[in-house]
């Protein structure tokens, strides 16, 4: 199935099923606004409602003030690097929390999708981010490294080697800290998003594809078992998986904050 187009206002022809099959990943299934070919209109405003719907779900605040915040400081700079960065909301809300804080943190996101990047440099750029068109694998050619590595609903999307390349690549970038955040695959993130997001099942992807992703995403143990050893996996918020990596000599507090 694909989105309709029309010349004024388009909207969105999917009707995702009541009660999938959430035994196991759906792999096959693709999201709407990774065809290439869909409508712009429609991307750019799923980009648009990434910031509610981001604050609604991803639970991004707290990890933030759980895990980001104790390894920022106010007198030395910290670099961050999110990954798979699509429109951008996630790498603003954690700039502007350390702004808020007065830490000095420093925001390169980057994502190779040209939508993504093209919409993202559309709108204002706070000071202290940065956003680049560019894959992991070329940051780690240009010998670039971060105190923190993130991502959010990126782990999904892949394949699994294009899964493993990413993880493999963060571990090189990040001198500190690794954080992946995804969605968890559970009945009750299904019923739950479908509710929530029933505004926005016609005129954006959100409702669609917020839908797909949590069948394409992990259950706690599924992501153990395609994680690299030694990342342990967390559930910072319900239905929320963080798959973490750290250097304990340079994060406070060290592996043991990995058991939260």
């Amino acid at each position: 199935m694909s989105a309709t187009r029309t010349s004024s206002a388009p909207s969105i022809a999917v009707r995702p099923p009541w009660w999938p099959d959430l035994s196991r990943r759906g792999v096959d299934l693709v999201e709407l606004m990774d065809d290439p070919g869909c409508d712009l209109g429609l991307l750019n405003a799923t980009y648009r409602a990434f910031p509610v719907v981001n604050g609604l779900v991803a639970g991004w605040r707290g990890v933030y003030l759980r895990r980001l915040r104790p390894v920022l400081s106010a007198e030395r700079g910290t670099r961050l690097l999110a990954l798979g960065s699509g429109g951008g909301a996630p790498p603003r809300a954690l700039a502007g929390g350390a702004r808020r804080d007065g830490l000095a943190l420093e925001v390169v996101a980057v994502d190779p999708d040209d939508r993504a990047h093209a919409f993202a440099v559309s709108r204002p750029v706070p000071a202290g981010v940065e956003f680049r068109r560019a894959p992991s694998t070329q940051l780690v050619a240009a010998g670039e490294t971060f105190d923190v590595v993130v991502s959010n609903h990126v782990l999904h999307h892949l394949d699994d080697e294009a899964r493993a390349a990413v993880l493999d690549d963060s571990s090189r970038l990040a001198t500190r800290l690794v954080l992946h955040a995804d969605i968890e695959r559970a009945r009750g993130a299904y019923l739950a998003y479908r509710a929530a997001t029933w505004p926005w099942r016609t005129r954006s992807f959100v409702h669609v594809d917020g839908l797909l992703s949590i069948r394409r995403s992990f259950t706690p143990g599924a992501l153990v078992d395609v994680a690299p050893r030694g990342w342990p996996v967390v559930r910072p918020w319900p239905f929320r998986l963080l798959l973490v990596r750290e250097n304990d000599a340079a994060v406070p507090g060290g592996a043991d904050r990995a058991d939260a």
